[in-house]
């Protein structure tokens, strides 16, 4: 069987879930929906980032232990996510003796490679972010990404020698072209490495929240070597050889536009360093910003995703974040925009779609859903849908899958308004329409599942067909003429009814 994993970035303890962390999530939830459909083993993993000096820092406000306050946030993480009906297959925390195995293992390694070596460290560093930045790189003083002002530090520091790393890194990704998409992140990419790589610091003296160096307890291993290892440590790395070696490398690491020099940069030059193959490919996704500024707790702008689920439900929120904007560039997010989006598609479109369907069975059809025909002019535009939706899933394009298959239920009104089968006499006229609409209606749910798990479901159930739409192969499923008819349609409550901004 075909393999396929994803990971979410561990999300920092330091605050309570957001929206920026949801889209992320469900993003890779939904991809990793897509591929299940497709017959394959599908691995889904998250999880939550839960050493350094931020922690450390309000765990002291808090007055409790750093452990003590990452108790208390971590279970927020796992809890947001069973309510948006992500699908992850593991959820680690940094916190954990396999994730302590697998850093010293990995840190261990890069040291006996002599890729990692001692030194003074003295410049500007970024608490929010927690990362090291040259002059060159700062905006009037400030942290580029929060936009707040760095504080020097000096420090004996491990160092990575990510400097020896430029010819290596840019000879992998000359032989893995398509490995970050979109492909515009791709250049960015290379413009770092060309650039110029500078060594980067792997371990603090001055704090004691943190994973031992294991040849130097003194120090405790700094941010990227801790938190970038949970994508091998929770796959097997440091405690099951064989589980690592059956499970890696992962198809796809899901982060956001702003960690993208630490993942694509950093991360594989680690691994080269260890000897160990990098990861297949990088999802970069942009941010969804609020009134044009990146989501911060810093910067009071925080959209909490549990408060949006009591407007417009689980999927109608899904729905939003993975149709609204195109994959890899920046959205603007507002309570207006989620409204009309939740509107215009899911009420007047889907919703709408089977209402009118269930409607029409019941009153010119006894309630009984007849079967499709073989020559509906809404087979091609089907088959379209499908080939469509499934290249834009492939390419990790969830906004273009939707729109495809959104196609398809435009085409499907178009053509019940087109024949009027409410205005038509019971028999085989009506039949037929309402046997392609029906069947129709069955691909769309299948296409649509990755998104709207839950509404699809209810359709499917609602059209008289029985068994899980997870249990259904795209490829096989999503042929025309699967609806044989002959079972009880039911309308229900509306799915979504409409709201008002």
């Amino acid at each position: 069987m075909t393999k396929f994993s994803a990971t979410t970035p561990i999300y920092y303890v330091n605050a309570k879930p957001h929206l920026g962390h949801a889209y992320t999530t469900i993003v890779a939830d939904a991809v990793s929906r897509w591929h299940r459909l497709l017959g394959e083993e599908v691995h889904l993993l998250t999880g939550t980032d839960e050493h350094g000096l931020k922690i450390q820092q309000a765990a002291d406000a808090a007055g409790v232990s750093p452990k003590e306050f990452a108790d208390s946030i971590a279970p927020l993480f796992a809890q947001a996510w069973d309510r948006l009906n992500i699908t992850h297959d593991d959820f680690i925390r940094t916190t954990e003796p396999r994730h302590a195995a697998g850093v010293k293992k990995l840190l261990q390694a890069c040291f006996d490679a002599g890729d990692i070596e001692v030194d003074m460290y003295r410049g500007q560093y970024c608490v929010a972010c927690e990362a090291y930045f040259i002059e060159e790189e700062l905006i009037e003083g400030m942290c580029p990404i929060h936009k707040k002002e760095t504080t020097f530090v000096e420090e004996e520091n491990y160092f990575f020698r990510l400097s020896r790393f430029e010819d290596r890194l840019l000879k992998w990704y000359e032989d893995h072209p398509n490995a970050i998409t979109p492909s515009f992140r791709m250049n960015e990419v290379l413009g770092f490495i060309k650039g110029g790589l500078n060594d980067f610091s792997v371990s603090r003296k001055t704090l004691t929240w943190g994973i031992p160096l294991p040849w130097d307890p003194s120090h405790v291993a700094y941010v990227w070597f801790d938190a970038l290892a949970n994508y091998i440590t929770a796959v097997g790395y440091g405690t099951d050889d064989k589980a690592f070696a059956e499970n890696w490398p992962v198809d796809y690491h899901f982060i956001g536009k702003d960690i993208i020099r630490f993942h694509c940069v950093y991360w594989p030059a680690m691994l080269m360093s260890a000897g160990i193959e990098p990861p297949k490919g990088w999802a970069v996704g942009g941010w969804l910003l609020v009134d044009g500024e990146k989501m911060a707790k810093t910067a009071g702008n925080v959209v909490n995703p549990l408060d949006l689920i009591d407007v417009v439900g689980v999927d109608g929120f899904r729905y939003y974040v993975l149709a609204e904007t195109t994959y890899g560039n920046d959205g603007d997010f507002s309570d207006e925009g989620l409204i009309k989006r939740f509107n215009s598609d899911l009420a007047n479109n889907l919703g709408n779609l089977a209402a009118r369907v269930a409607t029409v069975v019941e009153k010119k059809c006894g309630g009984i859903g007849p079967a499709s025909s073989a020559n509906s002019p809404l087979a091609a535009i089907a088959a379209t849908a499908v080939a469509e939706t499934s290249q834009a899933w492939a390419s990790v394009q969830p906004s273009k899958a939707l729109e495809a298959t959104w196609k398809l239920i435009g085409a499907t009104n178009s053509y019940l308004e087109d024949n009027e089968p409410w205005k038509m006499e019971p028999g085989d006229a009506v039949n037929t329409v309402m046997g392609d609409a029906l069947e129709a209606l069955r691909i769309v749910t299948i296409l649509a599942n990755p998104a709207l798990p839950t509404t699809t479901q209810e359709i499917w159930n609602r059209i008289g067909l029985t068994g899980n739409i997870t249990d259904l192969r795209i490829h096989a499923d999503t042929k025309w003429g699967q609806y044989t008819g002959g079972t009880t349609v039911v309308k229900g409550q509306p799915l979504f009814p409409r709201l008002t901004v």
